[in-house]
């Protein structure tokens, strides 16, 4: 039975039928949609809107349904949508008073409610997810507290940097996700339930009792805007948008750290793939694959937005196209972020081969500028001599480390025996001792911030 059949003489046709249908994807909405409808009910029966023994039997044949869809004992089919079909199913089962669950209630801000418990949740889900894996971040950074890699700009060698910094670079990223998916939620948790179809309802409703039964924050304050407010989805498309672009750079670090050109990393077998055709072949198909499905992420948030764009007020079908980029974004997010995760913990991290790396490509050379300037010489003239020695290096082949004090000293007078030690790998990284640097006792310093900003999440 439809919902809303009573106006209409004639069926409608099976294609329209098929084409205005959502049980197929708003189904996952079952769980959210029970609750709803049991604190709606407990409502009714508290204020006397309906009997209190109406109330409590519609409260229990709630929860039944419930019972047997997450035992798998009732199909969820042969409905419009999952409202229709947890209300039909209900009338079957407890009879004629299953009717009086509606009463005070439309399907507007039905949905609207069950989108924003169902997006609550989401965001605890992924926000759990991703401190699983900063905390793993952490603990790596911190068994690799003395570790050296090249660190780029442009993908060129740029300076030596301490491997926990790198690592700590991504723990800010995915921190900052969760606290912006933190501070989306507050947004999330606002009840549009007592709204009605947009103008309200005229029953006598305690909106105050059913926000304290579903756990939200705040009641919405205007009724027309609250059936067809959607920023809050596209708020939490932009923060899983934000999770899949910073997963995605960590995957291209992978591919490239991983490759033999490079060979940093290694990805052990068990999330490696092969070649059909070339023995040899051990290919980086998980992040290769992350690193792709961070467009779909994208598509996910830029379609809705369309979708939106132009809607009058209040409520326009329009909005049944909400729920599928949601469920496609948070699948998408929870599934990358558990297997990279589970990757890069059976991950095996090449020292030597990251440090031999860091002192090539003439990555000290802004320490011998930096030498130069604290002896007096201004960093601008400090700079242009560095060049040249660079370019005296190029030109014979040779590394900076390789220059005898004989060789600094053709090029300016400044230098001193200690400017040998200057232009070390290692040297280079432990002189940064500023906030946020890359020395190890910044490092650490920094990992003591980020386990404290964790500790917030729980």
């Amino acid at each position: 039975m439809k919902l809303w059949e009573g106006r209409f003489d004639a069926p409608t046709a099976a294609d329209a039928d098929a084409f205005n249908e959502s049980l197929s994807f708003d189904k996952k909405l079952y769980r959210v949609d029970i609750t709803a409808s049991i604190a709606h009910a407990t409502m009714l029966g508290e204020t006397g809107i309906i009997p209190k023994e109406d109330s409590e039997r519609i409260q229990e044949g709630l929860k039944g349904i419930l019972k047997d869809i997450d035992e798998g004992t009732l199909p969820v089919e042969g409905a419009e949508d999952i409202h229709s079909f947890v209300e039909n199913t209900l009338v079957s089962r407890i009879g004629e008073v299953g009717k009086k669950l509606h009463t005070a209630r439309s399907r507007n801000d039905q949905v609207a409610t069950d989108l924003r418990l169902y997006i609550r949740g989401s965001i605890d889900r992924i926000i759990s997810l991703l401190h699983a894996f900063v905390t793993t971040l952490t603990m790596t950074a911190h068994e690799h507290i003395k570790c050296i890699l090249p660190g780029y700009t442009h993908l060129r060698k740029a300076q030596p940097v301490n491997f926990a910094q790198y690592l700590n670079a991504y723990s800010e990223m995915f921190l900052r996700d969760m606290e912006r998916l933190e501070d989306c939620r507050k947004r999330v948790n606002v009840m549009p339930l007592g709204s009605a179809a947009l103008a309200g309802t005229s029953f006598p409703i305690d909106r105050e009792l059913t926000k304290k039964l579903l756990k939200f924050d705040e009641i919405s304050n205007c009724s027309i805007d609250a059936v067809s407010d959607r920023d809050f989805v596209a708020e939490y498309l932009f923060c899983l948008t934000g999770v899949m672009l910073h997963l995605s750079r960590l995957c291209e670090d992978t591919i490239l750290y991983t490759s033999d050109e490079f060979g940093f990393w290694e990805i052990s077998d068990a999330y490696s793939t092969g070649s059909s055709i070339m023995p040899q072949k051990k290919n980086p198909d998980i992040p290769e694959l992350i690193r792709g499905k961070c467009g779909r992420v994208i598509g996910d948030l830029t379609g809705f937005l369309a979708t939106m764009k132009a809607l009058p007020l209040a409520y326009d079908k329009d909005l049944q196209e909400d729920k599928e980029p949601v469920f496609d974004a948070e699948k998408t997010v929870c599934d990358c972020v558990s297997v990279f995760h589970a990757m890069f913990k059976g991950m095996k991290f090449n020292s030597e081969a990251m440090y031999n790396a860091a002192g090539l490509g003439f990555s000290t050379a802004t320490d011998v500028a930096d030498y130069l300037s604290k002896k007096g010489v201004p960093f601008r003239d400090a700079h242009a001599i560095t060049g040249k020695i660079v370019r005296y290096c190029i030109e014979r082949g040779k590394a900076l480390n390789e220059l005898s004090l004989k060789e600094f000293q053709d090029v300016s007078d400044v230098f001193e025996r200690d400017v040998t030690g200057v232009v070390l790998a290692r040297t280079s990284a432990e002189a940064r001792n500023s906030v946020g640097g890359s020395s190890q006792q910044a490092a650490r310093k920094a990992l003591i911030r980020i386990r404290n900003r964790l500790k917030h999440f729980g």
